[in-house]
């Protein structure tokens, strides 16, 4: 009887990877740090093992870590959006060995907000099973990386400025140098999401000339993004009543959409009332409307940063501002306040913002209300919270590419000067 052999080539480096990244994760599981320190600094060969991944499950030793803090009383959740464990349910001596775990893993260069298979980063399985002080780690760890992440962004565009003055100059010196950078080329937009959150492949120019579909309680964009929604409307309620407390004083909007909190301005009575309004559509909705011949009302048709400058310049100044947008990143949010709200706001003034960054999951809005507050006192501001609980939206999205809201409760800033 012949033999049977099998002659399927067997690649030996990838099985002893696979076993490096199983290694790498029951050591993690174990809280065994000293393994750990060993695997990840001396043993491993895998690049950026830190951040190895389970073939089947996507945990990272940051997701391993954390699960195997979680009780046998777990119920199912996803996304974080809901806590069913409480910190009493853990076992306080896991707890202690995941948070010293964690920290080192961080300093490793875990990634905090990587997603396992089931759609979840290690914060939100934290706050799934009840490990709030883990939680509180990935979210300080979000903060950070955020924080260096902008800053990284601003030197970047300082760089290429310097770089501009010096092609300049050298223009200057021989009028034959060929123009390098093309000034009005649109900026690369990021993936973080600003106030009314950015779709990530969808740039602030191509919903600009994107075609919309106007509703009576959504408007969609070309690919059938969520741009503005009428359940937004308590809180833009609440919003208009915050900055507005009085009749008589003076408004800024900057982006109108569907008119919501612009028609709860015009019920506080003011007595100037600016809208920006960059989509020519929208803009031509707003007139067939009849916005353009409302009592105090002045509509600038364009982006803010293209209109904003020139409102400064002439002097205007308003006692409350209130910005949401779409498809804008996070940099522009911090322009936004940092350079133009202090040049158009009186000095007893509001402004506020629509809260959306991150509200597609919970770590995410934790972490950008910090990264927020940061940065707002930063540029000179104070702002305070206001948790307003949201309903339940789960027939809102029919039809809507993707949810851009997912959490409980919506934070309403409320932002003034610092005394």
């Amino acid at each position: 009887m012949p033999e049977i052999t099998d002659d399927t080539p067997v690649h030996l480096t990838e099985v002893d990877i696979d076993l490096d990244v199983q290694e790498i994760l029951l050591a993690a599981s174990q809280h065994d740090q000293s393994k750990l320190r060993s695997l990840l600094r001396t043993q491993s060969m895998l690049p950026d093992a830190a951040n190895v991944k389970d073939s089947e499950t996507g945990f990272s030793p940051l997701h391993a870590a954390i699960a195997a803090c979680e009780p046998d009383t777990e119920t199912a959740s996803t996304n974080g959006a809901t806590t069913d464990s409480k910190p009493n349910d853990l076992d306080a001596e896991t707890v202690k060995a995941a948070v010293e775990t964690v920290k080192f893993l961080l300093q490793e260069g875990a990634i905090w907000n990587d997603l396992d298979t089931n759609n979840e980063t290690p914060g939100c399985i934290a706050r799934r099973i009840g490990a709030l002080d883990l939680y509180d780690l990935i979210v300080d760890a979000g903060v950070r990386a955020e924080l260096l992440l902008n800053r990284l962004d601003a030197y970047e565009e300082l760089s290429d400025n310097d770089d501009d003055e010096e092609e300049e100059e050298g223009e200057t010196e021989a009028e034959t140098a060929p123009e390098l950078v093309d000034a009005s080329a649109e900026p690369t937009t990021e993936t973080t999401t600003t106030a009314t959150p950015a779709n990530p492949d969808v740039s602030n120019s191509q919903y600009l000339e994107s075609r919309l579909n106007i509703q009576n309680d959504r408007i969609l964009d070309a690919d059938q993004n969520g741009v503005m929604m009428r359940w937004e409307s308590d809180i833009m309620r609440k919003s208009a009543t915050a900055l507005l407390p009085t009749p008589g004083l003076k408004v800024l909007n900057i982006g109108h959409g569907m008119g919501i909190v612009d028609g709860f301005f015009q019920e506080q009575g003011p007595a100037v009332h600016h809208i920006v309004e960059a989509h020519e559509e929208v803009v031509a909705e707003m007139k067939r409307r009849g916005w353009d011949t409302k009592p105090g009302v002045v509509i600038h048709q364009g982006r803010w940063q293209d209109i904003l400058p020139g409102l400064v310049a002439a002097g205007e100044t308003f006692d409350a501002i209130y910005y949401d947008t779409f498809a804008e990143s996070y940099s522009d949010f911090r322009d936004f306040f940092s350079e133009q709200v202090i040049g158009l706001l009186e000095q007893e003034g509001r402004w506020g913002f629509f809260n959306g960054m991150g509200a597609d999951r919970q770590i995410s809005y934790d972490v950008y209300q910090k990264v927020a507050e940061m940065d707002l006192f930063e540029a000179g501001f104070d702002v305070q919270w206001e948790e307003i609980a949201v309903p339940k939206l789960d027939g809102e999205w029919e039809g809507v590419r993707r949810a851009y809201w997912v959490v409980d409760d919506y934070r309403l800033p409320l932002c003034k000067f610092m005394d």
